[in-house]
């Protein structure tokens, strides 16, 4: 069950910001009676504080879905780093248009932002705000302050766990920074703290500093299915890596396959399994789940946030839609395109349970972008539970995100061999791809032959298992089709019919605001 942290990640706010306070002059006495120095005296703190790391990826502030915010400027809900990295991840690819005219959002799915985009540059702060609590934690807890403190024995294990774990969080920044932004700027521990310019890292050297962190840990995490729910161990770790490696070659110009192939196969064995029923995976119960590797924990008592899973599950219900979901009422936002709607059976027939759409009272073709009913939502998130029953809350939602699950390690693992990876077969990885393909069909309809296992339909079902799921985007990049004309969707680039854009849009611009703070960035280096 996943209350203890939950209890812990709602308690945090208050312990962490009297450690992250701080003020311009900083020659003052600090204001707080709880700073670093003292509070990290006592072990008993250190899960709470770092409860602060993970909290950070689902909530925006200290004070529950509004006030106080951890970011100034700005709309705390969209300041969310979940709701922000499923938008940037998503709106520019064939899975989602969105309906809402805020400034900015449109041309996130044409594909025209600039460097002042509000939701580019939102996530980007949400990023290396991650990255500098991560650090404070990692700064506290050396084996020389650990040792200083007089913590030894079982509470110094512990606490090596906790310090590998914020270690993990950062890399996971640090990895969607360099998926998303490119060239960034780049700090860790080791950096004193106070007011300095950071220095650009090259993509090529963030990779291989992301592959040593993830590599180092791997020893001190808690072995795989064996920390407390939400919290990484070595599997999530090991997810990180695969994915890490998979679009290497993107990343550095060197393909690292066969690593890909390494990682995947160590997720494998450590005993994760398919849930039975496919939606089970994205209910108000999916806490339950077997094949969730690290999610991203909700709760609608405690964890309340406009943004996160709350704006992912509610975002593309129609409004009006409430009971049927266990929700206050749907936002009517995102609808996916007809290219992700006809990659499925015929729709309405119930062939393949990964086609969520919506269709009632919706069309198929988007004639409008702007309007509300046309093209198909996606309804893959409920705040139901695998019993019937409506989540604690119908404002905010019990649906925890599946950031990492066990379907997407089998389809890594086949495209790696696919791609030439060495260390694994063709013949697994048609197993594991058929091993999805019963589970969405109920039988062995679906299923494909090894002549059928090709690049090209691991690309399509990727799409049909994990939609919306916030993998397209660097799933078309890798697959060669996301700014390229040779692969089109309705209203890419700004028209109906879809056109290919300029190369540098497979990443986002450093917000020109920081571009502005800080002399050591070039936005040449990322191609704007």
């Amino acid at each position: 069950m996943k209350t203890t942290f939950i209890k812990n990640i709602a308690f945090t706010a208050t312990l962490a910001m009297g450690v992250l306070g701080c003020t311009d002059d900083l020659d003052q006495v600090p204001r707080y009676e709880d700073t670093s120095a003292n509070i990290y005296k006592d072990f008993g703190n250190y899960k709470s504080i770092l409860a602060k790391a993970y909290s950070g990826l689902a909530l925006t502030g200290s004070q529950g879905p509004e006030g106080n915010p951890d970011i100034k400027g700005g709309n705390e809900g969209f300041s969310s780093y979940l709701r922000q990295y499923w938008q940037l991840q998503e709106l520019p690819t064939d899975e989602a248009v969105i309906s809402w005219t805020d400034a900015g959002l449109p041309n996130l799915h044409f594909m025209d932002w600039t460097s002042t985009n509000q939701f580019v540059e939102a996530l980007y702060y949400r990023i290396f705000y991650q990255v500098a609590i991560c650090n404070e934690f990692i700064r506290e807890t050396t084996d020389g302050k650990l040792s200083e403190r007089g913590i030894t024995g079982a509470n110094l294990e512990e606490a090596k766990h906790y310090r590998a774990e914020a270690r993990f969080l950062r890399a996971l920044s640090y990895w969607h920074a360099l998926d998303l932004y490119g060239s960034v700027p780049f700090v860790t521990e080791t950096d004193e703290v106070g007011s300095f310019f950071p220095k650009q890292i090259s993509r090529a050297d963030l990779f291989a500093y992301l592959e040593s962190e993830l590599t180092a840990i791997e020893a001190e995490l808690v072995p795989a299915r064996q920390n407390e729910y939400a919290r990484a161990d070595q599997a999530a770790a090991w997810t990180l890596l695969a994915k890490l490696y998979l679009n290497a070659e993107v990343y550095t110009g060197e393909a690292h396959y066969t690593e890909a192939i390494t990682y995947t196969k160590k997720v494998i064995d450590a005993g994760y399994t398919l849930e039975e029923d496919f939606e089970h995976n994205f209910l108000a119960d999916n806490d339950q789940s077997t094949e969730v590797i690290f999610p991203v924990a909700s709760d609608g008592q405690r964890i309340q946030s406009y943004g996160g899973m709350n704006y992912i599950l509610k975002g593309p219900i129609p409004r009006g839609k409430n009971v049927e979901y266990g929700i206050d009422a749907g936002w009517s936002g995102p609808r996916a395109t007809r290219n992700i709607v006809d990659l499925f059976p015929p729709i309405g027939s119930g062939i393949d349970e990964r086609e969520m759409f919506f269709t009632e009272g919706y069309t198929l073709e988007i004639n409008s972008v702007s309007s509300e009913t046309d093209g198909y939502p996606i309804i893959k998130f409920k705040n139901i539970t695998s019993t019937g029953e409506p989540g604690s809350h119908t404002t905010f939602v019990d649906t925890d995100y599946p950031m990492f699950r066990l379907a997407d390690v089998y389809l890594m693992y086949a495209e790696a061999v696919l791609r030439n990876g060495q260390g694994g077969s063709r013949a697994e990885a048609l197993g594991y791809v058929n091993d999805l393909r019963e589970r969405a069909y109920n039988n062995t309809s679906g299923n494909i032959t090894d002549g059928q296992l090709t690049l090209d339909f691991i690309i399509d079902e990727r799409a049909r298992e994990l939609a919306s799921e916030a993998v397209r985007r660097t799933d078309l990049i890798r697959f060669g089709r996301f700014t390229e004309g040779t692969y089109l969707w309705p209203w890419k680039g700004g028209l109906k019919e879809g056109r290919g854009v300029e190369s540098y849009r497979k990443l986002y611009p450093i917000p020109q605001s920081d571009l502005i703070a800080n002399p050591n960035l070039d936005p040449k280096v990322n191609g704007y």
